[in-house]
Formats: structure tokens, C-alpha cells, sequence
């Protein structure tokens, strides 16, 4: 009587299933895991919900404010320019003014 599991057999069931496990463990590292080391390592961010590796956006880039100043610090600087730009209009119309009231006083003096 010849039974179906003899050792060669078995040999190579295990033959068969080592490798299926080991190249399911290949396939799983290169579809699954290697993706995400390289978005890491070039220095991207890895999306795990999506599994996309997405390019971070410089914040200076989109707020135009130099790198390492704070919200405030950009905010307190551009009032400052603003309350120049209103002094110096406000100083352009008090000498248009006396110089207006300079040339009537001119005129009525003639």
C-alpha cells in the first residue's frame, strides 16, 4: 500500500509553500512597503489613507512672508509701512494746503 504523503512529497509541499509565503512576503515589501521609504526618504510626505506621497507646500511660498517670521512680526511690519504711507500723504497735504493758502493770501494781497 503506497500512502499519498510520502516524504518526498512532502519535501516538496513545503518546497512549494516556502516559496509562495516568500515571494508573497517579496511581493507584499515591494508593493506595500518600499513605496512609502521612498517617498520618505526623498523627502516628500507619505499619505497613508490615500498611500500617495504628496510634496509639501513651503508656507513662505504661499504667504509671501520671509522664512522664520511670525504672523505677527509680518503683520506689525506691514501696518508700520501702512502708517508711513499715511504719514507721508498726510505730510504731502499740509504742504499743499499752506502752499494753497500761501498763494491766496498772494492774491488778495495784490
Amino acid at each position: 500500500m503506497r500512502r499519498f504523503l510520502t516524504f518526498p512529497r512532502l519535501m516538496l509541499l513545503f518546497s512549494v509553500m516556502f516559496a509562495l509565503s516568500v515571494g508573497g512576503l517579496m511581493l507584499f515589501n515591494q508593493l506595500w512597503v518600499a513605496p512609502e521609504r521612498a517617498c520618505e526618504e526623498s523627502g516628500r510626505w507619505w499619505y497613508p489613507q490615500e498611500r500617495q506621497c504628496l510634496t509639501p507646500i513651503y508656507l513662505p511660498d504661499i504667504t509671501g512672508r520671509p522664512a522664520g517670521v511670525t504672523r505677527q512680526e509680518a503683520s506689525d511690519e506691514a501696518n508700520r509701512e501702512l502708517l508711513a504711507i499715511e504719514e507721508r500723504l498726510a505730510a504731502e497735504r499740509e504742504a499743499r494746503d499752506t502752499a494753497i493758502r500761501q498763494q491766496r493770501e498772494a492774491l488778495e494781497g495784490r
